[in-house]
């Protein structure tokens, strides 16, 4: 019996765990995606690209595919797409699960004041000019048109458009990882006196975290959203063991 797995990604975790488990020859995976990223890395399963239309759409793709498994494994601050495949799990009858990555905590050394939105990280950059890195995706950053007279480095992966309606931006395009000695002579080269980001966890783009520590450069850090309370779990490797045991037959559980 194949049993079908619907994947909500975006992240490198999703990416790996769709190998892991397109490797067992009773499952069959499909990945989606946002279709927010222009060039999206090959992901080596099947790809839906695009919304299902909120929790009633996506619910009635579960019903309609048999899907047997829906697994959150989308950013951390995708809350909205999180409580959608929540609630179309319920109203489908299907079993959710989700991957969620453990945030970054700060340590000695670290300068952080930590923001509940990227709205308020922008009011916090306070009156006087300072040199700004956002990083955090090209979807975020017209919070800070709200403070235009700060210096703004902008990262993306994708083309920021339309640029923000500042006199001072500079942009740059670029995918994780992000090593941490590469990270501090970008810093150091642009002189830069804060650093926004989202408490993204992981080890691709903690570099920044890592080398503003040691510059003694300020971070201004977006905590993260209440996301729906589903099984979950923190790494690839529990995750692939929760759907074995939620997929596996009645006779393998002594049922």
């Amino acid at each position: 019996m194949t049993h079908r797995i619907l994947i909500l990604g975006g992240t490198t975790e999703a990416r790996q765990l769709a190998g892991k488990l397109a490797a067992r020859p009773d499952f069959s995976v499909m990945l989606s995606l946002a279709g927010r990223t222009e060039s999206p890395l090959a992901q080596g399963v099947p790809v839906r690209s695009g919304g299902f239309g909120g929790a009633d759409g996506l619910a009635a793709y579960l019903s309609e595919t048999g899907t047997g498994v829906l697994i959150d494994a989308t950013h951390p601050y995708a809350a909205q797409i999180s409580a959608n495949a929540e609630a179309a799990a319920r109203k489908a009858g299907v079993p959710i699960l989700a991957l969620r990555r453990p945030g970054w905590e700060a340590v000695k050394g670290d300068r952080w004041l930590e923001v509940h939105s990227v709205a308020e990280a922008a009011r916090v950059l306070g009156e006087m000019p300072r040199r700004v890195f956002l990083a955090l995706g090209r979807q975020e950053v017209a919070a800070f048109e709200a403070a235009p007279q700060h210096h703004y480095l902008i990262r993306s992966v994708d083309p920021v458009e339309p640029r923000l309606a500042v006199p001072d931006a500079d942009y740059l395009l670029a995918r994780g990882p992000f090593r941490e000695t590469d990270e501090a002579a970008l810093l150091q080269q642009q002189r830069i006196d804060v650093v926004v980001s989202k408490n993204s966890g992981g080890g691709a783009t903690y570099g920044k975290i890592a080398a503003a520590r040691a510059l003694g450069v300020d971070v201004i850090m977006v905590r993260r959203p209440e996301l729906p309370r589903v099984p979950a779990a923190e790494s690839v490797e529990a995750l692939f063991a929760m759907v074995g045991h939620f997929l596996e037959p009645d006779a393998e559980r002594g049922v």
